[in-house]
């Protein structure tokens, strides 16, 4: 159920019934022994989904973050996680927009092959979170290469992709004029990087989600490996997060809708007392909320991934489209797993491993916080508070 119009059915079909070969009993497999969805992000890549943006030349479908978006919310919608995948679509903005034209001849077709994955990017830091320009890795310029120290934490799916887009300091921060100056993207080839220089240590948490602590010892890139130019990479940055909070946002709406899809079905079937438990209002209530909020976070990430489409500044919708999805999601999982009252702490309904799958994006890939401290301070023209 959706009142929220759009121009997308053709991939919307199309990407349901590839994710209905992969049903609810395959991703919950898949979470019970905390493995990876090989096979369904192989089906998604040999489809040419996960080469969406990729322009057409190089291989792709040449396709916008609209699509890229309505893409990863029916892979939420029909029980999936878009979190195993999501990272090609954001981290391909990077190389697409910045990359040089070498670049982009080199690794593009190869992605949109599947021969390589560009799955992740590695940016916070144990001691510096969300305050990026603070980073400490460093990355100093020796002869034709660059030579990577430091340590980066939470950096996803590096043990599932071929390449990396790091982020590291090229200029202390005592020597920039601004602090967001000095930072440079990197393309990093994780296999080797991972016998000369780099460490992965996994973190197990409580979502069925890959993700690592990486440490950096004299590892040695070469300098063509550099994405745009050197000091740049803060600016180039904020174009792939962009594109990052309006596909988390789609995915949330994806959640939000099974939710409210699950929960619905099951008000309507559940008999207690004689009576639907749907025909009370304290249960219709929610379920109504939930569906208006997802409504309405719809519609926001559909201005956000138009203003980015078009080349627009899009930032603060993209960080209210994400904010009001991860809010809209989580009233919906919160319903959902009340009215399944006891099943739906039973693994076989599906609805705690989504409940979990989607408490991650209140927290993650920015807190709901610190959106708001951007609103205030951006929007709002209220003083900076930190």
């Amino acid at each position: 159920m959706q009142t929220v119009a759009d121009d997308y059915q053709d991939i919307r079909d199309a990407v349901r019934a590839l994710c209905a070969e992969f049903p609810d009993e395959y991703h919950r497999k898949i979470d019970e022994a905390r493995g990876y969805p090989e096979e369904f992000v192989e089906a998604l890549t040999r489809a040419g989904w996960m080469a969406a943006l990729i322009p057409e030349e190089y291989g792709g479908s040449g396709l916008g973050l609209t699509e890229a978006s309505v893409i990863m919310e029916e892979i939420n919608r029909a029980g999936g996680n878009s979190g195993a995948c999501h990272g090609q679509m954001y981290n391909m903005n990077t190389l697409i927009r910045h990359g040089s034209e070498e670049q982009r001849q080199t690794y593009l077709p190869r992605i949109a092959s599947g021969e390589l994955r560009l799955q992740s990017m590695g940016v916070t830091e144990p001691t510096t979170g969300t305050d990026t320009t603070k980073i400490k890795t460093t990355a100093v310029r020796t002869g034709d290469k660059y030579v990577i120290n430091g340590q980066k934490v939470w950096i996803s799916r590096v043990q599932h992709s071929d390449l990396m887009i790091l982020l590291a300091r090229t200029t202390p921060l005592a020597e920039v004029r601004k602090k967001s100056e000095g930072l440079s993207l990197f393309l990093v080839d994780i296999k080797q990087a991972t016998q000369s220089g780099m460490t992965v240590r996994p973190i197990l948490n409580m979502v069925n989600h890959e993700t690592n602590e990486l440490f950096f010892d004299n590892l040695e890139i070469p300098a063509e490996n550099l994405i745009g130019e050197e000091g740049q990479g803060f600016k180039y940055l904020l174009t792939g997060l962009n594109a990052e909070r309006a596909l988390i946002a789609a995915e949330c709406i994806g959640d939000g809708y099974w939710f409210i899809d699950r929960v619905t079905k099951y008000a309507g079937e559940r008999v207690v007392f004689g009576r639907p438990i749907g025909q009370n209002q304290g249960v219709q209530f929610p379920i109504a909320e939930a569906f208006i909020e997802v409504e309405a976070a719809n519609l926001m990430r559909y201005e956000a991934c138009r203003l980015f489409d078009q080349g627009k500044a899009c930032g603060a919708q993209a960080n209210m489209a994400k904010y009001l999805a991860a809010k809209a999601s989580w009233e919906a999982a919160n319903a959902c797993i009340q009215f399944h009252g006891g099943f739906g702490f039973a693994c076989e309904y599906d609805v705690e491993r989504k409940f979990r799958e989607t408490r991650l994006y209140q927290v993650a890939p920015i807190s709901t916080n610190l959106i708001l401290s951007y609103v205030a301070e951006h929007i709002l023209g209220l003083p900076r508070s930190f």
